[in-house]
């Protein structure tokens, strides 16, 4: 083999293997993950972060056309914007949600938008591993939905994807770019995922290991939300007495009864709250006599605060107990004496800021347990 031709085949082999190296993208697209849980549901963007670079104003509806396009390359005549640089932008979701109001299935979507003057319609395509929208095909849409765009004041120089306004089942997700935000909200349907999420991990090594807490933790949240109450009490049956897990203390019996109280056998839940009653922490107690206060069962309550006073007497927790339960009888007086015991013991100023709030209502006679 001549030499020339010889170290032109081994410059080619050298740039082949150049070109498999890790190199930051063209054109200074920043690669970006960003994700988020809603509820329990997973929810991850990847994309590529184009920067404005002094375009101001010759973004939207310029760089970034309107509607649908031919963008000169791929098999798509009619390609919307693909909602960040160079690949797909991809969008998953552990579980089903919904984006606007509007089902869309558990799964990793190509996200892309068309964008007008007075709205952006959002897309989620089945294909999410082609190269930006050229390959963008109408037939492997999911979802469509329209959303508005909305001016922001200050200027955002790399494209980037938030969440924002959360809740225990929801969040924004914007697109920031230039002066524009594009939001779209995204929920989910807690209480069933949870429920069944639940159901799936009680069959598995969780339900022998940690032991009593999983079924205890199943049941207090069907206790917490009101729910699904028939099984709730099978798992705090579980955590109260199964085989090997089972553990009757005052956090398993105390779940238990709340449950048996939102079922209406109030006669069971009370004997077995006698019983919870002695195994419980003194702030265990306390908590539990402010949750009869909230359930306007006050009578048990001043009991309870009474009881728990007897067995830890004299502290910060049980003199703010007895204050509270001298006022829910009408004794001002008496519950004005215990608040002064309890401003001494103020651990923190926070509590001592909050101790001299409630003598000033009783000294003129506000009701302290509103």
């Amino acid at each position: 083999m001549k030499p020339l031709l010889l170290f032109s085949l081994l410059l080619l082999g050298l740039q082949s293997n150049f070109a498999q190296l890790k190199t930051p993208p063209d054109g200074g697209n920043k690669k970006a993950w960003v994700g988020e849980q809603i509820g329990i549901t997973d929810v991850s963007i990847q994309y590529n972060r184009p920067a404005v670079k002094g375009r101001e104003g010759q973004i939207w509806g310029k760089l970034v056309q309107y509607g649908f396009n031919d963008l000169g390359f791929g098999t798509s005549k009619q390609a919307p914007w693909r909602a960040g640089a160079n690949e797909n932008t991809v969008i998953s979701f552990s579980t089903d949600v919904k984006v606007e109001g509007q089902p869309l299935k558990a799964g990793t979507y190509g996200f892309h938008i068309a964008l007008y003057e007075e709205k952006c319609t959002l897309i989620f395509s089945s294909n999410f591993t082609s190269w930006g929208s050229f390959f963008y095909d109408p037939k492997e849409d999911v979802l469509r939905v329209d959303v508005k765009q909305q001016t922001m004041p200050t200027l955002t120089e790399f494209l980037k994807y938030e969440f924002s306004d959360q809740t225990a089942n929801s969040a924004v997700i914007n697109l920031y770019w230039e002066k524009w935000r594009i939001p779209f909200k995204v929920e989910v349907d807690l209480i069933p995922l949870q429920l069944e999420s639940f159901r799936k991990e009680l069959r598995s090594e969780k339900s022998f290991s940690p032991g009593w807490q999983s079924w205890q933790q199943a049941a207090q949240f069907c206790l917490q939300n009101k729910v699904n109450l028939q099984e709730g009490l099978q798992w705090a049956d579980m955590a109260v007495s199964g085989v090997f897990i089972g553990e009757a203390n005052f956090i398993t019996l105390s779940t238990k009864a709340g449950i048996l109280q939102q079922l209406g056998r109030t006669d069971e839940a009370t004997k077995l709250m006698q019983k919870a009653l002695p195994m419980g922490s003194m702030n265990q107690v306390h908590a539990y006599a402010r949750q009869l206060q909230q359930q306007k069962r006050s009578t048990e309550a001043v009991d309870v605060f009474k009881k728990n006073y007897d067995k830890f007497p004299n502290t910060f927790t049980t003199n703010m107990g007895m204050t509270r339960a001298m006022a829910i009888t009408g004794d001002n007086k008496k519950a004005l004496s215990y608040a002064e015991k309890a401003l001494l013991q103020a651990p923190d100023n926070v509590n001592k800021i909050n101790v001299e709030d409630v003598i000033k209502k009783l000294k003129e006679g506000r009701d302290i347990n509103q």
